[in-house]
């Protein structure tokens, strides 16, 4: 089987760079695979992409060695397991608040005896190897999303989840729930305190971290506050702001910051 190079890249404590797709697109999806970025992920739950878009996603992926990744629309198991069997490398799945929801997300991700994920890995097997049953559990990321203040009271107890490969923080929800208000590269003492205790929770069981940023330099950032993994942008944000860059060149106007709040 096609080993997965995150794992591979955080072993040797290498902080890995993943982007985000929204755009139902294969050419587009193409040129971010061929940007550099370690890791894409094909984003089912605010993206504007049905599963034969995404299908067709994973494929163009696979074009590179982009290691491809999905967010699922919710912790389903009938859609993880559709896109795992399609070819996805690992999955992100929102909203874990508890333990057995994690329990419940994790199971789908593994085959028996750890996980309950069905037998029929259609695409899969045939991108990584006739061998792909045989070494999924160990390969296939399960990554739950932290980003409630119930998630963040349980955080202990979701990381000790057995076969939880790491958490990935989605920081617009996170402060809406512990502020009142979203966004992304935020700095308030409060938020960046919650990031250190899951950073905490994930470093005692030995799991991994990432988070969505909105800049290179607030990437930087998250980096050196110890997140293995950060995601650039998306690939809509990056389009727009190219975009209105050269515009506003063309027509004179002064740029003005742009401040997110979804991903």
């Amino acid at each position: 089987m096609k080993h997965n190079a995150l794992k591979s890249a955080w072993k040797e404590r290498r902080a890995t760079l993943n982007g985000w797709l929204h755009i139902p697109s294969m050419w587009s999806t193409e040129v971010m695979a061929r940007a550099g970025f370690d890791s894409l992920t094909v984003d089912m739950q605010h993206g504007l992409m049905g599963l034969d878009s995404a299908i067709q996603m994973l494929q163009a992926i696979s074009t590179t060695n982009t290691v491809a990744l999905a967010r699922s629309t919710w912790n389903e198991p009938g859609t993880i397991g559709r896109l795992l069997d399609a070819g996805a490398m690992g999955i992100i799945c929102p909203m874990v608040n508890n333990r057995a929801e994690c329990e419940q997300f994790v199971g789908a991700c593994r085959y028996h005896p750890v996980g309950y994920r069905s037998l029929g890995p259609t695409r899969a097997k045939v991108l990584y190897g006739d061998d792909y049953t045989k070494h999924a559990n160990e390969d296939v990321l399960a990554l739950a999303m932290i980003e409630t203040k119930e998630a963040l009271d349980n955080v202990d107890e979701i990381a000790s989840v057995p076969g939880l490969s790491g958490f990935y923080i989605g920081p617009g929800d996170l402060r809406l729930s512990l502020m009142g208000a979203g966004g992304l590269d935020n700095e308030d003492a409060e938020f960046l305190a919650a990031l250190d205790t899951i950073l905490a929770a994930a470093k005692r069981q030995g799991i991994v971290t990432g988070i969505h940023c909105n800049s290179a330099v607030y990437a930087q950032k998250m980096i050196e506050r110890g997140f293995d993994m950060v995601t650039l942008q998306t690939d809509s944000g990056l389009l727009s702001a190219a975009a209105t860059s050269i515009v506003n060149q063309m027509r004179g106007i002064q740029p003005q910051q742009r401040k997110s709040e979804s991903y």
